[in-house]
């Protein structure tokens, strides 16, 4: 009598278990390789939220273009510094009376484009923050492009007089939109999450579990 032996097959294991783990740690690996690259370019700096140094806080005022009025009596120096000026361009304006600001006040008022009502009142003319013996307006910018005017109303010890500065060109914003900057900007942390959203739902865990029948 013969016995005939079979020998069964060895069981294979599943492909989701077998090929899973080497899925998921490229994947891993790609998306921590994304985020090292893309983090650092689209992160502001860290120098944009450093304090500054002492030396920095309180950088002289450099005028680079001056231009003259005349308001009454009184002979007024504008100074500018950035020329020529754009659209949502930070500079410092100064305003210097000759004789200097002993006995002297005065009121700014700005005309320009876009404006409500066409006139923007900025108030009494005070002393530049880092050039105290001027008026001036500390980083400021104008909001538009087009033709701006300047008037001034000072009084002091000639009485009253008015000037007006008129047509300071302000050139269009340098570089692209605001908008389409802050687009560009976002992209790539966009595909970085959309990226993650994608892996994480082909190999999340639970698929896995479920598989093995846990």
């Amino acid at each position: 009598m013969h016995v005939r032996t079979y020998l069964l097959p060895r069981p294979r294991p599943a492909r989701a278990t077998r090929h899973a783990p080497k899925h998921r740690a490229r994947s891993l690996l790609l998306a921590v390789c994304i985020m090292a690259v893309v983090i650092p370019v689209s992160a502001p700096s860290a120098k944009a939220y450093a304090p500054a140094e002492p030396e920095q806080a309180y950088a002289p005022v450099e005028v680079v273009h001056t231009e003259q009025v005349q308001a009454g009596p009184y002979h007024l120096t504008v100074g500018f510094s950035t020329w020529p000026l754009r659209a949502m361009q930070s500079l410092d304006f100064t305003f210097a009376p000759d004789g200097g600001l002993t006995g002297k006040s005065g009121t700014l008022s700005m005309t320009g484009p876009g404006m409500k009502g066409g006139r923007r009142e900025a108030g009494p003319l005070s002393r530049h923050p880092r050039k105290r013996d001027v008026w001036g307006l500390d980083i400021q910018s104008l909001s538009t492009a087009g033709k701006w005017s300047f008037t001034f109303a000072i009084n002091g010890p000639q009485g009253q007089g008015t000037g007006t500065l008129d047509n300071v060109t302000v050139l269009d914003q340098p570089g692209p939109p605001l908008a389409l900057s802050w687009a560009l900007c976002t992209l790539p942390v966009l595909g970085l999450i959309a990226f993650l959203a994608v892996a994480w739902r082909r190999h999340r865990p639970s698929r896995h579990l479920a598989a093995l029948g846990i």
